[in-house]
């Protein structure tokens, strides 16, 4: 981590998790293989921030704990992204379980209770809403093969859709950074 923490993925401690390192580490992973048009690839960190704006899209009474859990629902991949296919073929089955432990620790981390079946369905549907504007906007699907694989379009604000092009990695981090600090002020 830049912050110099070691973080056990066995066995993560909320105390060894850094927003700095999150921000850092998903403005530099990239959705879709990088396999889109453009200077710069489309982030784990852009994503974030377009699933939590389409949550807030879909219940506009979200408060600000419920609008973190949208923003921070696959932090986890800061850490494990890069090495997903290799921690999968060594510890099979139980990498599902890593990304939970890790979920569950930056979430007491910064004091986000764990979703209950409503929220969680939500973020199920606002990431799979975002990965269809991604696919037709920056993946080359054309709508109807985007239906197959994500559901159906929703229409959404151009305010909302523009956050599907990639931006340079420190514009990510800091988007990212002040839409954090906007919901969770440290």
């Amino acid at each position: 981590m830049l912050s110099g923490r070691r973080l056990d993925l066995l066995d993560p401690s909320p105390l060894d998790i850094e927003i700095a390192d999150i921000a850092h580490g998903l403005a530099r992973v990239a959705r879709w293989n990088g396999q889109t048009a453009g200077p710069h690839v489309f982030s784990v960190a852009q994503h974030s921030l377009l699933v939590e704006a389409v949550g807030g899209r879909l219940e506009p009474d979200l408060g600000p704990a419920q609008r973190l859990e949208l923003l921070l629902h696959d932090a986890p991949e800061y850490v494990i992204g890069d090495i997903i296919s290799p921690l999968k073929a060594a510890i099979g089955d139980s990498y599902r379980g890593v990304e939970r432990r890790l979920l569950a620790s930056i979430r007491r981390r910064f004091g986000v209770p764990a979703p209950g079946a409503p929220l969680a369905k939500l973020v199920k549907r606002a990431d799979r809403i975002a990965a269809h504007v991604e696919a037709t906007r920056l993946a080359g699907f054309s709508e109807r093969e985007a239906a197959r694989y994500f559901g159906p379009p929703l229409w959404l604000p151009e305010e909302v859709t523009a956050l599907a092009e990639p931006w340079p990695t420190a514009e990510a981090e800091a988007r990212f950074l002040d839409r954090f600090r906007a919901l969770c002020p440290l």
